[in-house]
Formats: C-alpha cells, structure tokens, sequence
C-alpha cells in the first residue's frame, strides 16, 4: 500500500481532509470536514432584532458584510420594510469592499502562486514584483471601503436594518472613488499575470448544476431571484425548492443538492448564469482571459473572480457618482417590529448565502435557518474528485503529484471551512 499524507498545506481556511484510496481498480474519494459544528442558528434565538446582524456577522471575518447584508434584508423582509435608494446604493458599495477584499486574497494571494508554480506569493516578488504590490494595494482597497462604509474594516456595524448609523461625507466618497480609479489601473495589470498563466489551467471539465441569484436589472449581488443552470428560477423566499441540505458522517458540514447528486455556487455559477448582467469592462476580460460560457471547468472560477474584481471597482465609481449626483443626507431609522417570516438572499464572494429568520410579536428570533456557500460546495468537491481522480491515474501521475492537483482543486472553491486558515490535509492510498 502506498501513502501519501500533506499535513500543513496551506492557503485554504479551516479544516478539510482529502482522502483517496485505491484497490484492485476500485476508487474511493473523500472530502472530509472534521470542524466542530458552530451553533449561530441556535445563538440568535431569542435574541431581538436589532441584535441579530450584529451576531451573525461573525460568523465569518471575510464574508462579515454579506452575512449583515443577509441578516439585515431577512429582518426587513420580515417586517414589511424597503430601503431607500440612497441605503441601496450604500449597501452595494459595502458589498463590492467585500468582494473586492475577498476576490484580490484569493485571486492573487491564495490561487496565483498554483498556477505560477510558487510555493507562496512571497516567492513571486522577484519575478512579478509589480504585480504583487498592485495585488496588495487591491486588497487594501476592499479593507477602504469597507471601512468607511461600514465603520470598520470587519464585522460592520454602521450597517444597520432600516438605514446606516453613519453617511458618509461627499469628500469621504471623492476620495474613495480616487482609490478606485487607482484600482482599475492595478486590476489591468493583474488581467494581464492572469492571461499569461491561464495556460497552466487544468484542462477538467464535469457537468455541474450552477446556482446563484438572477436579477434582469443589474450584475445580482444583493436582489433577485434564486436561478439554476438545470432547473429555472424560484422565488428567492421559496429556496428551499432548490437547496436540499443532507449530511455524511464524515462530515461535520452539511451537504446540499438539487438537480444533480450536487451542485455548486460562487463566481463561476454567478457568471455563467448572468453573463449578459456583466458591464462590458468585464466582459472584455472574461474575452482576454479565454473564458468561455457557459463554462464546466472549476479551475475558471480564478478567472471568474478576475472578472468579478473589474465589475465591481467599475460598477463602485458608478454608485459613487449616482450618490454625488443626488446628494447625501441623513435618513431616520424607522423599524416597527412585527411577528413573520423573512428571507435574505445575498451573493457573497463564495456563492450563494440564504438567512432565514421568523419573529414573535415583540421582535424576537423564533427559529433561524442559515444556509452558507460553502455548504453548498462540499459535496460537488467530492463528485469532482471522483471524475477526476481515475484520469490522474491513469496519466501515472506519482501520489505527490494527485494530491497537488486535487489541493489545487479545492482552493479553486476558496472554501472558508471555519473562517481561519490552517490545513488541508491530503491522504492519498493505494493497496
């Protein structure tokens, strides 16, 4: 029998366990999630409305503004409650914080060094030094606006239901929008490193079911309905019609599937289901990065992100000047608690994320449900394992090599298994 175990890899979050083994032809595949469960559902209830958003964000450091945004729209939904334009606009923005923050990590800190045969980014500074500053002065652009527009750059608490606690100053957004200019510049550069490394893209490809949010207005990130590649659309307050969670035992994380045996959600599902909503910056780059949609290759979802970063530095100036042009001003919260049952559904940069909540009268959680993105993509890992594995085989790849390439694989979902970055253990056997 042979082994192969990599104990510390690096560059994914949380705990997760690749484990394959091989006898007499016979092939077992293994996503394994061994975290402790969280228990956030049971923490919010009984706790009051205004309390709820603030607890729910900390579910996750990097996706903190979309689980507010989620909380806050499934308590106004709840209560019968719109927002107003000038909150709309607001809430956009700190959304495109958190995607750029997210998308500029991974894209550039997390996935590049696979694809340019580094070890880390640390060793790409000689050779792409430029490149590698631009990445750095991105991700501080996402920390910027997430920081002025939330209050902080984690876990935002100027983002409140009903409105904002704080508006920002017409000089605070002039000068952010000089940022963004700045990040357009770095962006191009980083298109560029990309386009000259997409030949190093595994060439894998499976029929998946893609699941995302679709909005006929606008690129979807904070409105519309719940789409699937395979099945149509649904109301997005009626998602349980596509999201049928289940377990393993070997997995702490629930799993989910719809259509097929699972499905996937995140960049690639995003923009193969609403390629038409991309500003045509982004889709130039999609065209210079050779993305072809629909696309059934994982490993795009890097070039997806790519393309996400330029709509929404794009699409950010664009709210800012709509903000500029109608003025700022302060705006009362008004919130009339009321018993019912309200959904939120938001695009966070991993896919997908549904907060489900019911009310008492007196304002109260009653039951929760949260459905996360990367619940939704355990187990498509694992059906990508099993298509892919037998093929890596038979190429007499050595043990080294597969667990490399389905390391790779993995980090392509940029799965954020417990919101802290520790391991990924690779246990490849064959008897």
């Amino acid at each position: 029998m042979v082994e192969v175990y990599i104990p510390y890899l690096t560059r994914v979050e949380g705990h997760g366990n690749i484990v394959v083994k091989e006898k007499d032809g016979k092939i077992e595949c293994r996503w394994e999630i061994p975290e402790s469960p969280r228990f956030y559902e049971a923490m919010v209830r009984g706790k009051p409305w205004d309390k709820v958003a603030h607890i729910t964000s900390r579910i996750c450091g990097i996706c903190a503004a979309g689980h507010t945004l989620a909380s806050i729209k499934a308590t106004e939904d709840a209560f019968g409650m719109k927002p107003t334009e000038q909150t709309w606009l607001l809430r956009m923005l700190l959304n495109y914080g958190e995607q750029i923050q997210s998308h500029s990590l991974h894209a550039f800190f997390l996935a590049l060094p696979d694809f340019a045969g580094a070890p880390s980014v640390i060793h790409l500074i000689p050779s792409h030094k430029d490149a590698v500053l631009a990445a750095v002065r991105l991700k501080k652009l996402g920390n910027d606006i997430a920081d002025l527009i939330g209050g902080r750059a984690v876990h935002p608490c100027c983002a409140l239901v009903g409105g904002f606690g704080r508006i920002p100053t017409e000089k605070e957004l002039l000068t952010l929008k000089s940022k963004l200019q700045q990040g357009q510049e770095d962006i191009k550069l980083m298109t560029t490193v990309y386009a000259s490394l997409k030949k190093n893209i595994p060439n894998f490809e499976r029929k998946t079911e893609y699941i995302s949010l679709h909005w006929d207005k606008e690129y979807p990130w904070i409105d519309g309905d719940i789409v699937s590649s395979e099945a149509g659309v649904v109301p997005y307050r009626e998602y349980l019609k596509f999201i049928h969670e289940w377990v393993k035992s070997y997995s702490s994380a629930k799993r989910a599937k719809n259509v097929f045996s699972s499905y996937t959600v995140g960049p690639l599902a995003r923009v193969n289901n609403n390629y038409k909503q991309l500003l045509d910056s982004a889709k130039e780059v999609s065209e210079k990065l050779g993305l072809k949609i629909p696309s059934h290759n994982p490993f795009h979802s890097n070039l997806c992100r790519v393309v996400e970063l330029v709509h929404c530095i794009d699409d950010a100036i664009a709210k800012i000047d709509k903000l500029l042009a109608k003025g700022l001003k302060e705006e009362g919260l008004q919130v009339a608690p009321r018993a019912g049952r309200g959904v939120g559904a938001v695009e966070v940069p991993r896919g997908l994320l549904v907060h489900d909540y019911t009310y008492d009268a007196t304002g109260h959680i009653a039951n929760a449900n949260l459905v996360i993105p990367t619940n939704q993509n355990h187990e498509n890992i694992e059906d990508d394992f099993r298509a892919w594995v037998p093929s890596l085989i038979k190429q007499k790849l050595s043990d080294e090599q597969i667990g490399f390439n389905l390391s790779m694989l993995v980090r392509s979902y940029d799965p954020c298994i417990s919101c802290s970055t520790h391991l990924l253990k690779v246990d490849f056997k064959r008897e």
